[in-house]
């Protein structure tokens, strides 16, 4: 879901890219950035492009032939990243679990050890394939004990859960504006500490991509320089402005409880249907609650009638993962306590149509229950 500021933002009068008015929308998306992933990077833009455009923008800037970056690999998203490293010809050394559970840190320590000098660890915070919530502050750790950079994917989690920049020593980090800041697809919130944008100047080979070259970028973003790098998307930045405006006033403490109270909700009540979380207690998503549904339920055909009788779209599972799992979204302004509510009692009429429960309104009591006892 999109606030309707944020729709109103995309219809404003377009200008030009290097108009001052517009210069001034670009300095306040830099301030509202800093806010959200709690850093004073000097270098804190919106890259022109999705979320793989921050990927794709870590790796290119900071990964040159030969170089060697650890990648956690335990879900789609880790895979990619990998395989982003060995296109700009880096060495990928691929340290993994099984999908549905976190990186171990002692396995990134025992990785960087053997590995001799390595130019980064590549980690995904919010696995968006699994539902898995992966610490990053023991990781950080090693990577200055190890003199390697800290690169982080955070499209998931950004707003939903803490994305500690400046705390945690992480030297990249890129996210997306359509999940929990809750602004359309199109552009990637990005993060460079001073370390990182030392490493890039030091490379010994030009960037491999001009358009995500950072070197040339930063002029564009840079106040008093504002070097014409490329047409920035004019309507997306407006309303990127205003989505993270709306984060601002909620608050981070306030919009991260919102998250966890309303994932608490929907997990009790999905338990009451057998449907259990796929991560281990203590690392499960807030906004992306990743459940395994038992081999009787026809899992697609039920996620295609809950998209044709009630409007309700879920994801399945991607990879391995494939008809094993059911992906549900509560990010930004779509994890409310009615969008809970609203789907456990549309499963409820569907398992009860199916005899798959007989006792009607058990889900929607547990997650009233949950309700009421933080209201209290």
């Amino acid at each position: 879901m999109v606030h309707p500021r944020v729709l109103r933002a995309l219809s404003m009068p377009l200008i030009g890219h290097l108009d001052q008015a517009f210069l001034g929308v670009m300095n306040d998306i830099q301030t509202l950035l800093r806010g959200v992933f709690e850093t004073n990077n000097r270098f804190t833009i919106a890259v022109s492009g999705t979320g793989s455009a921050g990927m794709e923008a870590s790796i290119v800037n900071i990964v040159e032939p030969s170089d060697a970056v650890i990648v956690g690999v335990n879900g789609v998203f880790g895979t990619r990243w990998a395989s982003a490293v060995e296109r700009c010809g880096g060495k990928a050394i691929r340290v993994e679990a099984p999908w549905g559970q976190v990186i171990d840190p002692a396995a990134i320590e025992q990785a960087l050890i053997r590995s001799g000098p390595v130019k980064a660890v590549a980690i995904v915070q919010a696995e968006t394939s699994t539902g898995a919530w992966q610490p990053l502050e023991p990781i950080a750790t090693l990577c200055r004990k190890h003199d390697a950079l800290f690169l982080v994917d955070a499209v998931t989690s950004l707003g939903g859960i803490p994305v500690e920049v400046d705390r945690w020593g992480i030297d990249v980090c890129y996210s997306g504006t359509q999940k929990c800041l809750s602004c359309p697809p199109g552009l990637s919130p990005f993060t460079l500490s001073d370390r990182a944008l030392t490493a890039i100047k030091a490379r010994r080979s030009p960037c491999q991509s001009w358009y995500f070259d950072m070197t040339l970028i930063e002029d564009y973003w840079a106040e008093g320089t504002r070097a014409y790098h490329h047409t920035a998307p004019i309507s997306m930045l407006y309303a990127l402005r205003e989505a993270l405006r709306l984060v601002e006033e909620e608050g981070l403490p306030a919009r991260f409880a919102r998250h966890q109270l309303n994932s608490e909700a929907l997990l009790a009540g999905l338990a009451q249907l057998g449907l259990l979380p796929l991560p281990q207690a203590g690392h499960r998503l807030p906004m992306l609650t990743c459940v395994t549904v038992p081999s009787h339920i026809p899992e697609a055909e039920i996620r295609m009638n809950l998209l044709s009788t009630y409007g309700i779209e879920i994801g399945g599972g991607l990879g391995p993962l494939k008809g094993k799992v059911w992906r549900i979204g509560l990010m930004g302004e779509s994890s409310t306590e009615a969008h809970v509510l609203t789907l456990l009692n549309a499963l409820e009429e569907l398992f009860i149509r199916q005899g798959w429960l007989s006792t009607p309104g058990v889900a929607l009591q547990a997650a009233a229950r949950i309700y009421s006892r933080m209201a209290s």
